[in-house]
């Protein structure tokens, strides 16, 4: 399972139920793909 998260996208590689499970797990911690893309560019 891989996660890229650039700056006007996020992309999951993997099989499907990893990408489920990983979109339902950060649906819970984000509402927006936007905010998961700006917490990321903050940590860096």
């Amino acid at each position: 399972m891989k996660i890229y998260v650039q700056e006007q996208r996020v992309t999951l590689v993997g099989k499907a139920w990893q990408i489920n499970y990983m979109l339902k797990k950060y649906m819970k911690k984000y509402t927006t793909v936007q905010e998961w893309i700006d917490e990321q560019k903050s940590k860096c």
